[in-house]
């Protein structure tokens, strides 16, 4: 009796342990079998590609869009999508039809965003979205004013279809494209509660206000309904891999924007001014060279007016003429207008579009330049001079 007491005792612990272990294993196996199942379903869900379009469409940023979409094919993505923001290209219109004809023949599906909010796609810009395979737009931002077509219309038809003429030299808003039927969606006229919406508010709904929104509304992109505490939410299974350009890239595509090589040019031209009248060869010049390389790059992949360049150049040796006499006279009038008329109508307004505020930047900078500081330079630099004439009469 004493021994079947003592091993009922001991058998009880025994017992317990023996059934917590199992309920633990048990648990564990029910938690990885989750872990895994969910890793198994984003892993079958796949990844899109963002790829952003921003800027003017100049020769790097193309050439970086029709690398993206070559690698779209070989990397088993489930769809690109070209995030745009430009207003215009500057690549040759070869260039833009063979981009135009690899986003239609993509076997991945290529489908386009204008956004964040406030975004545009226009000009050539608006031509070549138009044959993706489906369209977003954020709350205000706009497309349109397409010009005259480019892409091939034996390969493209009318870009933009029924709304062919009016985009010619017009844009829509987003309100009107979604009316138009620019950009697809799946109208709903009842909200989640079950109240009605009115026309407004499903054309609201139609739009998307983020990158996120226009993703959970794809084909191409996988989402699961969720229940937390404030409800039900989609959850995305597909994941999303944003790319872009290289950092030399980057820089070369800045350089060639139409503010920046426009105030590297000054800048350079500006620093070799100085140099010139500059005793020996300084930090000075060999910026300003570089500077000046920098800024022609930008030039040479933009379209300008070469007679308004050559007003800016000829301004600089109006200004030269007068520095040296220490005093700003008629040469720095006539320098100061040719470089004002050579700002102005550098760039075709029609190609490429510049604000006010580089212009005016450049336009004051110069006069306030050119009539103060470089007058109190050369005067102090002839000052020294005499100093040192005198030191060396006492001597």
């Amino acid at each position: 009796m004493i021994y079947h007491g003592a091993f009922s005792i001991i058998r009880r612990p025994m017992v317990w342990a023996l059934a917590t272990s199992v309920f633990l294993a048990f648990f564990t196996y029910c938690q990885i079998s989750q872990v895994e199942a969910q890793e198994s379903k984003t892993k079958n869900a796949g990844f899109v590609e963002v790829f952003e379009v921003s800027g003017l469409l100049d020769e790097v940023l193309a050439d970086a869009v029709s690398n993206a979409l070559e690698e779209v094919q070989r990397n088993d993505a489930r769809a690109l999508i070209l995030q745009v923001n430009s207003k215009q290209a500057v690549i040759s219109d070869e260039k833009l039809n063979q981009i135009a004809k690899q986003i239609l023949d993509s076997p991945v599906p290529i489908e386009v965003w204008i956004g964040p909010s406030g975004s545009s796609a226009h000009g050539k810009i608006a031509q070549l979205i138009s044959t993706a395979n489906s369209i977003g737009v954020s709350i205000g931002s706009s497309v349109g004013n397409t010009g005259e077509q480019v892409l091939d219309p034996g390969i493209f038809g009318d870009v933009w279809g029924a709304n062919h003429e009016v985009l010619k030299s017009n844009t829509f808003d987003w309100e009107q494209a979604i009316e138009k039927g620019i950009v697809q969606c799946r109208k709903v006229e009842v909200d989640e509660l079950g109240n009605s919406l009115t026309e407004q508010q499903q054309i609201a709904r139609c739009a998307n206000p983020t990158l996120g929104d226009f993703l959970v509304s794809r084909d191409s992109f996988l989402s699961e309904v969720v229940s937390t505490e404030q409800g039900p939410r989609l959850s995305p299974l597909t994941q999303t891999k944003i790319r872009g350009l290289s950092l030399l890239d980057q820089l070369m595509h800045t350089i060639a924007s139409p503010p920046v090589a426009y105030l590297l040019l000054i800048s350079g031209l500006i620093l070799l001014l100085f140099e010139f009248f500059s005793i020996g060869i300084g930090i000075a010049g060999a910026i300003g060279a570089v500077v000046l390389a920098l800024g022609s790059y930008g030039l040479a992949a933009l379209p300008i007016r070469l007679w308004s360049l050559l007003l800016i150049l000829a301004s600089m040796v109006a200004f030269a003429i007068d520095v040296q006499t220490v005093v700003p006279r008629l040469w720095t009038l006539i320098g100061q207008i040719s470089f004002i008329f050579g700002t102005v109508f550098l760039y075709p307004q029609e190609n490429v579009e510049m604000s006010w505020i580089p212009m005016v930047v450049g336009i004051v900078g110069i006069f306030i330049l050119m009539s103060r500081g470089m007058p109190i330079m050369i005067r102090g630099r002839f000052a020294t001079t005499k100093i040192s004439s005198l030191s060396e009469n006492n001597t």
